[in-house]
């Protein structure tokens, strides 16, 4: 019995007491109750204050509604034992058959463990790293790669169909300067002082000649456009190889040039027009943000004529909404915290709900250190921190383990020399090493010839239960974090499930020694050791991590 099956068995014996009278609630029985895992030994398996949530509706005390329900659930199969503690909480204690069963339902969901219907009919657009194609991916953009790709694979996994966008930044000053500052390379001149410098210049300025050397030939204008043409794209496809590299791929790049070429900032104007949003004054049109909660009112069309960049941001958002997403969620940096505010009132302005329709999410900064000293970044300057640097010091797995460790909206500290150790104190070794220890128990197992099987009522070890609680718990983890958009959950969860599996191990001896007769325990417990192994799986994949057999 895992926490949802619980929670309907509860469910259950609510409606039968209004069913019989015993109790009256006016607003109907909830669909589903909340069910935790008790913090304190002795309280049973889990716990649920549903009599404290629904007393009063019904008239009575809670402790006296407690009585009601716990009495009901004694009678309920699987349930063990129901104890009323303190002002109303149930304490309920599972059979060991109806615990035992989780194992062998792990391990015939196998790779689906962990799913849910929870955003099933939401079609996501999750747009992430994003980042200007004006040099390598910095760590910032390397954050959310990991972040935003274990994002959409959680909400995958709950049911959701997700698009993984990439914002391509082709149009604008800083695409200028950064073709200015390869034709400058290319002439042996120092770049423009508002330019870009470091070896990746030179390097991509000399690809540009060898591919085009008639550009030499050129006008500074005409050669300008050939380096914005071919070196942005060279740029981009660097960026895209160390993204697939890092196992983050994306559905769609979408070009920025394509909106100002496509009317797509024009439909937008009109309709934010059509709906009394935009206004003119001093020359220029404006977009009414003010009275959805901005600071001020924004320009969208310049007084010359120019698009201001929020013009980009209306005809993007309304492309996105045109092809059907349900939900628009942008993952930024802590340096664009300021555009959340226009963001959410150009949502308003177009007559969607910001939080549902568009959600922006921030990222803080990520830093890297080594030998306890921090490795410094500018990107202009050209000593730049790049996902390739990091990779090549700890790898990609723990890389991406590192990034999606932690919340997204706290600075983090990722020291190299701690990520890159075969110990208990990386994280990501601790957790992958839990894998490769009970793959290498289903090896031996088989060796030996035993089979793993469903024996649920033999599985009344301690350890075992606890075992099986924390397996129980995956499916709700996943769910929490999609719900709150936060992947760290599920890193959080694999290190303690590590840890509750080598107590387990270290307490209930699984295969037979020596000539001891295989027993039913024996099959029971291997059950037990596979639906560890599928859910230490299922959670690494969700990560974007491997789940190696050996190591």
């Amino acid at each position: 019995m895992n926490p949802d099956q619980l929670s309907s068995t509860i469910v259950d014996a609510l409606e039968a007491l209004v069913a019989d009278g015993a109790v009256t609630l006016p607003d109907g029985v909830p669909a589903q109750v909340t069910v935790e895992r008790p913090r304190q030994k002795g309280h049973g398996d889990y716990a649920t204050n549903v009599a404290l949530q629904l007393a009063k509706k019904a008239g009575t005390n809670p402790r006296a509604f407690a009585d009601l329900v716990a009495e009901r659930l004694r009678a309920s199969d699987g349930i063990a034992e129901v104890e009323v503690a303190g002002p109303g909480f149930l304490n309920i204690t599972v059979e060991a058959g109806a615990q035992g069963q989780v194992a062998a339902d792990i391990v015939a969901a196998g790779a689906d463990y962990g799913s849910s219907d929870a955003f099933a009919g939401e079609k996501i657009n999750l747009e992430f790293v994003s980042a200007n194609p004006t040099g390598p991916l910095h760590l910032g953009g390397v954050r959310w790669a990991a972040v935003g790709d274990a994002l959409g694979r959680i909400f995958a996994k709950t049911g959701a169909d997700v698009t993984r966008e990439y914002y391509f930044n082709d149009h604008g000053a800083q695409i200028d300067r950064f073709s200015s500052s390869l034709l400058a390379s290319a002439k042996g001149e120092p770049p423009p002082e508002d330019g870009y410098g470091g070896q990746y210049i030179h390097d991509i300025a000399a690809a540009v000649v060898a591919q085009r050397p008639d550009v030499t030939d050129l006008d500074d204008a005409q050669a300008q456009e050939v380096f914005r043409e071919v070196g942005v794209e060279m740029m981009f496809e660097e960026i895209k190889k160390s993204l697939h590299d890092f196992g983050v791929d994306f559905d769609v790049y979408f070009h920025e040039k394509s909106l100002h070429d496509s009317g797509a900032v024009e439909r937008a104007i009109e309709r934010l027009t059509e709906m009394g949003n935009t206004y003119e004054a001093d020359g220029a049109l404006w977009l009414r943000t003010e009275k959805y909660g901005d600071d001020k009112d924004r320009v969208i069309i310049r007084s010359n004529g120019t698009p201001a960049y929020i013009s980009g941001d209306l005809g993007y958002y309304l492309d996105k909404r045109e092809r059907g997403f349900d939900r628009c969620f942008i993952m930024l940096g802590a340096d664009h915290h300021g555009y959340v505010g226009r963001m959410n009132a150009m949502c308003s302005a177009f007559g969607d709900e910001p939080g549902k329709n568009l959600e922006i999410l921030i990222g803080q900064m990520v830093n890297l250190l080594k030998d306890g000293e921090p490795m410094r970044m500018s990107k202009r300057a050209g000593t730049v921190v790049t996902i390739d640097d990091l990779v090549d010091a700890i790898g990609v797995d723990a890389s991406r383990y590192a990034l999606a460790r932690y919340h997204s909206d706290s600075p983090i500290d990722i020291d190299l020399d701690i990520w890159s150790r075969a110990t208990n104190d990386n994280p990501v070794y601790t957790v992958q090493y839990a894998h490769a220890r009970v793959s290498s128990l289903m090896r031996n197992a088989a060796d030996l010839g035993v089979t793993a099987e469903s024996h649920p009522e033999l599985l009344t070890h301690e350890k075992e239960g606890e075992l099986l609680r924390a397996l129980a718990e995956f499916p709700r983890v996943v769910k929490a974090a999609a719900e709150l958009r936060e992947p760290h959950r599920v890193a959080r969860y694999l290190e303690e499930l590590a840890g509750t599996y080598h107590r387990f191990y270290d307490s209930c001896r699984v295969l037979p020694r020596g000539d001891e007769e295989v027993s039913d325990l024996h099959r029971a417990r291997l059950m037990l050791v596979d639906a560890t192994r599928v859910v230490l799986a299922n959670g690494l994949d969700l990560l974007g991590v491997s789940a190696p057999e050996r190591m």
